[in-house]
C-alpha cells in the first residue's frame, strides 16, 4: 500500500474537469485507488466521489493505492496534482 499527501494547487480546486481527469487516470490501473479528507474516503475511480470531496485550493488530500500497479498509479495521480491539472 502506498499513501501520499497531495495538495490541491490549482486555484479553482477539484471541480468537474479535474475530478474527471483523476477518475480517468485511476481507472487505467488494476489497483484500488482512494482519496481521503478528514473522515471521508472515496473511490478515486468515481468522478462523483472525487467531486464530493469539495477540495478547494490548498486542500491536502491523502491518496492511497493498493494493488499490483500501486506505485505507477500513485505517481501518475501525483503528477496531475503537481501540474495543477494543466489549468494554469
Amino acid at each position: 500500500m502506498i499513501e501520499k499527501m497531495l495538495t490541491v494547487k490549482n486555484r479553482a480546486g477539484i471541480h468537474a474537469r479535474p475530478a474527471a481527469i483523476i477518475a480517468q487516470t485511476a481507472n487505467k490501473f488494476e489497483c484500488e485507488v482512494s482519496i481521503s479528507r478528514d473522515d471521508t474516503t472515496v473511490n478515486a475511480k468515481s468522478i462523483m466521489g472525487v467531486i464530493t470531496m469539495a477540495a478547494g485550493y490548498n486542500t491536502v488530500l491523502k491518496l492511497t493505492t493498493e494493488g499490483p500497479d500501486e506505485q505507477q498509479a500513485a505517481n501518475e495521480i501525483e503528477v496531475l496534482f503537481d501540474s495543477k491539472f494543466e489549468e494554469e
